[in-house]
C-alpha cells in the first residue's frame, strides 16, 4: 500500500480502537491514553512542526527570487488576498445559512444569561496588524509564528533581489536548506500511520461518541456547510479547467494528513510536496502561494465562526438582528485570517467573534468538546480551500498580457505560442 493508503488505514483503524475504549474498557483509557496514545500522537505532530519553519521560509525565498521583481510579489498578493476575501466570504455565508437553515440550536434546554456573562476586550485591527512586524527575525523563527516568518522572508526577498550576485551563497544555503527539509520530512512520514492513529484514538477514547449523539445535529450541520464548500471549490476547479479527479488524487496524502492532525500548519510541507510533485503546480507560484495560504486561508474558521455564533445565539434564544448578523459576519470573515494552524485554534478565537457580537461567552464551553472530532474536516477544507486558490493564482497569471511581463519572459512565451 502506498503511504495514503496506509494513513488511510490507520484512520480507520484508531477510529474503531477508540470507540472499543470508550464503550468496553473505560477504565483502562487514562492508563492507554496517557502512556502510549496521547504521547505518541504529540511526538509526531512535534516532528511535523520541526520541517514546518525551514521548509516555510526557504520556500517562500527560493519563491519569492524567482519572481520577477517587487512588482510582480504585490501582483501576486494582490490577487490571492482577492481570491481568499472572496472564497472566505462564501465559507462564512454557508456557515451562517446552515445554521439558520437547520437551527441547531432551537429547542436546546438549560441554557439562560447570567448578568456577569464574561466578556473579553477584541484586540484592534491595528494592534493586529503592527504585531506582524518581528522584531528580531531569529525570534519569528524559533517561536514558529507563520505571519512573522512570512513578513520576514518578504523583507529577505526584496535584500537579496537588491544584493545580486552578493547573496548567491546566502541563497545557495537557503536552498540546502530546503532540500535537506524535504529529505527529513520524506523520513517522518514513515511514521504518520502511527501518528494518526494515536492522534484519533485518543479523541475518540476520551470525548466518546455519545456527545456526538448529543449534539448530532449541530456536527451534521458543519459537514454539510464544509461539504457544500468543498462542491463550490470543485465546481471553480471544473471552470478553471483543473481536473478536479487529478486535485484530489494529487492531494489525497495531504488531505488525509490533514483530517487526522486537525493541524494546517502539520500539513504544510506535505501539501508544499504533493501540489507541486504530484499535481504538477508551477514552484513559483507554490512556494509563494501555499505557505501564504496556510498562515491566512481558513475556510473552516469562517464556517464554523459564523455557524457557532449563530448556533450560541439561538441556544440563549437571542433574537437574530439584522444588526447583529452584521456584526458576527464581520468579526467572523477578520477572525478567520487570524486563527492559527493548529488544533482547536478557532475554538480558541472564538472568544473574539462572540464579544464582538456581544454573545456570551459561556456558549463556548458549549461546543469545546465536540470540537476536536469535527476540527479534521475543517483543516481539509483548510488543505483543499488554500490549493484551489494557489491554482486560481496560477490561472490568473498564465492570462497575464505579454506587455506585462519581464522581456525574455515575453519573448519565450511569444516563441512557445508560434
Amino acid at each position: 500500500m502506498n503511504l495514503s493508503t496506509l494513513i488511510l488505514v490507520a484512520l480507520g483503524v484508531g477510529i474503531a480502537f477508540g470507540t472499543l475504549l470508550n464503550t468496553s474498557f473505560p477504565e483502562s483509557i487514562a492508563l492507554i491514553d496517557g502512556y502510549v496514545l496521547a504521547p505518541v500522537g504529540a511526538g509526531f505532530l512535534r516532528l511535523i512542526q520541526f520541517v514546518v519553519v525551514p521548509i516555510v521560509f526557504s520556500s517562500l525565498l527560493l519563491g519569492l527570487t524567482r519572481i520577477q521583481g517587487a512588482g510582480q510579489v504585490g501582483r501576486y498578493a494582490a490577487k490571492l488576498m482577492t481570491s481568499y476575501v472572496l472564497t472566505s466570504f462564501v465559507s462564512l455565508c454557508l456557515g451562517i445559512t446552515t445554521a439558520l437553515v437547520l437551527q441547531p440550536g432551537v429547542g436546546v434546554t438549560g441554557f439562560t444569561l447570567s448578568g456577569d456573562s464574561a466578556l473579553v476586550q477584541a484586540p484592534s485591527l491595528v494592534s493586529w496588524l503592527v504585531s506582524l512586524i518581528p522584531v528580531n527575525p531569529l525570534e519569528a523563527l524559533s517561536q514558529g509564528n507563520l505571519l512573522q516568518i512570512i513578513f520576514s522572508a518578504f523583507l529577505f526577498g526584496i535584500g537579496i533581489q537588491l544584493a545580486h550576485e552578493k547573496s548567491k551563497p546566502f541563497m545557495d544555503f537557503i536552498e540546502s536548506i530546503y532540500h535537506i527539509s524535504e529529505k527529513i520530512l520524506s523520513v517522518i512520514l514513515y511514521v504518520a500511520p502511527f501518528g494518526v492513529f494515536a492522534l484519533i484514538s485518543s479523541v475518540i477514547a476520551t470525548q466518546g461518541l455519545a456527545l456526538v449523539a448529543r449534539l448530532l445535529f449541530y456536527v451534521l450541520g458543519l459537514l454539510l456547510a464544509t461539504s457544500i464548500m468543498t462542491v463550490f471549490y470543485i465546481i471553480v476547479l471544473f471552470i478553471l479547467k483543473a481536473d478536479p479527479i487529478k486535485f484530489f488524487r494529487s492531494l489525497s496524502q495531504a488531505m488525509i494528513l490533514g483530517f487526522g492532525t486537525a493541524s494546517s500548519n502539520a500539513v504544510l510541507p506535505v501539501l508544499l510536496q504533493n501540489i507541486q510533485e504530484n499535481y504538477g503546480l508551477r514552484e513559483e507560484i507554490a512556494s509563494f502561494a501555499i505557505p501564504l495560504g496556510t498562515a491566512l486561508k481558513r475556510d473552516g474558521a469562517a464556517i464554523l465562526q459564523g455557524f457557532n455564533a449563530i448556533f450560541i445565539a439561538q441556544i440563549y434564544q437571542i433574537p437574530l438582528t439584522p444588526s447583529l448578523l452584521m456584526a458576527i459576519g464581520v468579526s467572523s470573515l477578520l477572525v478567520s485570517f487570524s486563527t492559527p494552524g493548529v488544533p482547536g485554534s478557532a475554538l480558541i478565537t472564538m472568544a473574539t467573534v462572540l464579544s464582538a457580537s456581544g454573545l456570551p461567552l459561556e456558549g463556548i464551553a458549549v461546543v469545546a468538546g465536540i470540537d476536536r472530532l469535527t476540527d479534521g474536516f475543517k483543516t481539509v477544507i483548510n488543505v483543499i480551500g488554500n490549493s484551489v486558490n494557489a491554482i486560481i493564482l496560477s490561472r490568473w497569471e498564465a492570462e497575464q498580457p505579454i506587455l506585462d511581463q519581464p522581456l525574455e519572459v515575453a519573448i519565450q512565451a511569444s516563441s512557445n505560442k508560434g
